[in-house]
């Protein structure tokens, strides 16, 4: 168990925002998709130890040896300079924590908790990580009450879906558009994996929810709700579609300069699936 260690970016002891209840948030570190419109952009790219964020780091909790990076939590003071200063999107705050490391840190946690999610980045990138982690939570007599999500862009094949369900309560799986050439220009890939991982999912009865961002005069305009509507209804009725306002929050690059999704919008959208017989559609509570 100790010997498998995955690449974490951040863990969140409480969030209400990623899955039912209170939940230990996992993001591990790396992406196949190189989104935009990412509000984490820092979460996309693995280290390779470059060495342009020591130079950033005004507090010395960065230094190179033997060729790769060493960081100093304690001496860091969390001003993010070395991640503006990442050619590739990546992180050199990232810890190596092993299963053993995380359920150690969710028995803590355990009075506050209803489950834990792994997010990231993309969470499937260390598939046989969560595979492991969901195992053992699910082994042991003090944390198998939890539940174990998985927040995912879907980008996985069937084998690998057959192997992560049956440890896997939910999953939050996000759409980013339904056009091909569309979601290539949002995401660099083709998102034929995802559309197929949805109805996989949904079949084992595994699906919380989908997840759609809608971006002005990109994934709001009449083909993609269209698109978006038809897929859901396709799923079942009782699907429930979580919808997802851009915002510049995070973002990076071409996209600061597209517009921000208004309240009024998404909430037209939302309107419109309700009117289309989808029962429970969710909105941002927050436009910021």
């Amino acid at each position: 168990m100790n010997s498998l260690l995955a690449t974490v970016n951040k863990i969140l002891t409480y969030s209400v925002v990623d899955g039912p209840g209170n939940r230990l948030v996992i993001f591990l570190q790396g992406c196949n998709f190189n989104c935009p419109a990412c509000h984490n952009p820092y979460t996309i790219g693995v280290c390779d130890h470059c060495g342009d964020c020591v130079a950033a780091c005004h507090v010395d909790a960065l230094e190179m040896v033997n060729s790769k990076i060493v960081f100093d939590a304690a001496t860091c003071d969390q001003c993010d300079a070395c991640l503006t200063a990442c050619p590739i999107s990546a992180s050199p705050m990232v810890q190596r924590l092993s299963v053993s490391d995380i359920l150690e840190i969710a028995r803590k946690n355990k009075p506050f908790l209803n489950g834990i999610t792994v997010s990231g980045g993309e969470a499937t990138l260390q598939l046989k990580f969560v595979i492991a982690l969901f195992t053992a939570v699910k082994a042991d007599p003090d944390l198998n009450g939890l539940t174990c999500f998985v927040d995912t862009n879907g980008h996985l094949g069937a084998h690998s879906w057959e192997r992560l369900l049956p440890v896997t309560d939910g999953v939050m799986l996000d759409i980013k558009a339904f056009d091909p050439a569309l979601h290539h220009a949002l995401t660099g890939q083709d998102n034929a994996k995802t559309l197929k991982a949805a109805t996989i999912v949904h079949d084992a009865g595994k699906l919380y929810e989908l997840r759609f961002l809608t971006i002005p005069d990109k994934t709001d305009t009449d083909a993609e709700v269209a698109r978006l509507t038809d897929f859901a209804r396709a799923l079942g009725s009782n699907v429930r579609i979580k919808l997802n306002a851009f915002q510049h929050h995070g973002v990076r690059g071409e996209a600061l300069k597209w517009h921000k999704m208004t309240e009024s919008s998404v909430t037209k959208i939302a309107t419109h699936l309700r009117k289309a017989g989808i029962t429970e559609v969710v909105t941002p509570a927050l436009y910021l």
